[in-house]
């Protein structure tokens, strides 16, 4: 499969037979001017305008933006209820962490997820292979939370987001303190916004670093 980074928390996921699937597309405001984005379905973790922001997706996709059990295609897209904060919604409501299993892997994206996962939700989450994390802080968990996240649920590749860039004009953390909190996993960067995995290239332990520029 293959994944594509296009800023922020949306990414593209491509399925080997070419279904795709596009996760919380974010508005011009964000600083990521993105428009036009082809692709089969779209998952929604919360109605924010840097995460819904379906104007900037080609075409009618299906819309996936509920918790429980959904099939995008032949694709099984599972959402699990948590918050954007750490009072139950009280501050910034609810969010959708949501679990995808394309081609043999299990990928995680969480949203803007605002509190630790608790032991009964990281069970139902299960088994995860590719997750993708907020690290900013502020508006959602931090890199320290990221990665005690990533220490409970096990990924083999943890690919960060939501986090501050040259192009983002929102005031949040950047990259540096997650990679000296992650001093024990293998750190890739990629100078492009696509990769490529398969279940024999994914490795253990990397912290996968996507340039987010088209």
């Amino acid at each position: 499969m293959q994944i594509t980074w296009y800023g922020h928390s949306c990414f593209l996921l491509t399925a080997e037979n070419g279904f795709s699937i596009l996760t919380d597309p974010c508005d011009k405001e964000t600083g990521y001017a993105l428009h036009d984005i082809v692709c089969d379905a779209v998952t929604v973790s919360h109605d924010h305008f840097d995460h819904n922001c379906l104007s900037s997706v080609a075409g009618s996709p299906q819309v996936i933006r509920t918790p429980g059990e959904h099939m995008a295609g032949d694709i099984p897209v599972t959402g699990f209820a948590t918050f954007h904060d750490t009072q139950l919604g009280a501050q910034r409501g609810a969010n959708i962490v949501y679990r995808y299993k394309i081609d043999g892997l299990t990928l995680v994206h969480l949203g803007d997820l605002g509190h630790m996962l608790d032991d009964d939700s990281a069970a139902a989450i299960g088994q995860v292979d590719v997750l993708f994390a907020p690290i900013g802080g502020k508006f959602t968990i931090d890199h320290r939370l990221a990665s005690a996240i990533a220490e409970k649920l096990n990924p083999h590749v943890f690919i960060p987001m939501h986090y501050k860039t040259p192009a983002l004009h929102f005031d949040v953390d950047g990259l540096e303190p997650l990679l000296q909190a992650n001093a024990k996993r293998r750190v890739h960067y990629l100078n492009t916004n696509t990769c490529s995995l398969t279940r024999e290239n994914l490795g253990g332990s990397r912290l996968l670093i996507l340039d987010y520029k088209r």
